[in-house]
């Protein structure tokens, strides 16, 4: 599984997003990497969106580091993690993250390079990267790949 989704602008988000959807597989924990301000954050938003969570109940975690969202189209339980201010793979396995993991819900991470060692060996790798022309490229791989 190598994919590439290219975002052309904010406008393209919810595009971008249901084409995210449709390379979903049966993986459930979903690790993006970039770097500050590359649209982590959003980019999960217009995800949450597209699984059919409320717009406005999809925030960034940055001070609870977990939120909970259920889709309102599949009952499904979406956790978005932002791993920013964890100092420690032991702070990780504190608040219980390997629990998450094994819960079967889809996990949403920004920051997974904090807690590499981890995560499953089928986690799907998302990389963000700024272009030039300020749209966003979207590379997925599976970890295992």
């Amino acid at each position: 599984m190598k994919k590439e989704i290219t975002i052309a602008s904010l406008d393209d988000l919810d595009r971008a997003a249901r084409e995210f959807v449709g390379l979903m597989g049966d993986e459930t924990v979903y690790a993006f990497h970039g770097p500050m301000g590359a649209g982590k954050t959003t980019f999960i938003r217009a995800l949450a969106k597209a699984l059919g969570v409320e717009e406005d109940m999809a925030n960034s975690p940055s001070f609870s580091i977990i939120n909970e969202y259920r889709s309102d189209t599949t009952a499904e339980l979406i956790y978005h993690f932002d791993l920013y201010r964890l100092e420690s793979i032991d702070e990780a396995l504190e608040i219980g993250v390997e629990d998450y993991f094994d819960s079967g819900a889809l996990c949403l991470l920004e920051w997974p390079e904090r807690i590499e060692a981890l995560l499953p060996d089928d986690t799907v790798i998302v990389d963000i990267t700024v272009n030039a022309d300020d749209s966003r490229t979207l590379s997925l791989r599976r970890a295992d790949d």
